[in-house]
């Protein structure tokens, strides 16, 4: 008799019907290329700065924020986060130098009503997000997709603060 196969049989297949549709909705070249443009850093002497994790995945993500005349000057990324949440921290890297908190707290709003409630993806300087449309589907994965926002509305806060 031969010892039982690791494998699930092909007819298992039909019982992750959902995992075809990840790779397409989450994983897709853009997602994974915006990803890859993170490099981990971090600024000298930050007016803010502010941590997210993920207690779900274990993600995190640091952000460091340089803020004057209330607006974004400088900012540095320290991520350890799945693809999603690179790409997010990617977007939000790219379009936050002269950004006002006004429009990190919309972004962030609407990242999270595109999320969890069918919303329209944020417009503006943050209208990248819309790469991430797919994650509402995944709930487990909106924690990470919304760190790096959650994080720079801390950041900018505490600088304000300060």
């Amino acid at each position: 008799m031969s010892a039982p196969s690791l494998r699930a049989p092909l007819s298992n297949r039909s019982r992750a019907p959902y995992i075809p549709n990840m790779f397409t909705d989450l994983y897709n070249a853009d997602i994974l290329g915006l990803s890859a443009t993170l490099e981990n850093a971090s600024l000298a002497s930050p007016d803010g700065t502010a941590r997210k994790v993920s207690k779900l995945c274990g993600s995190w993500l640091e952000i460091d924020l340089n803020v004057e005349a209330g607006v974004v000057t400088a900012c540095a990324l320290r991520v350890q986060a799945c693809a999603l949440g690179q790409a997010s921290a990617a977007v939000l890297k790219a379009a936050i130098i002269g950004a006002r908190l006004p429009e990190l707290t919309a972004a962030r709003d609407g990242l999270h009503a595109m999320l969890k409630a069918g919303g329209d993806p944020p417009s503006g300087r943050f209208a990248q997000l819309s790469i991430l449309s797919g994650v509402a589907g995944y709930p487990a994965r909106h924690t990470s997709t919304m760190l790096a926002f959650e994080a720079a509305v801390a950041a900018f806060e505490q600088a304000l603060d300060s």
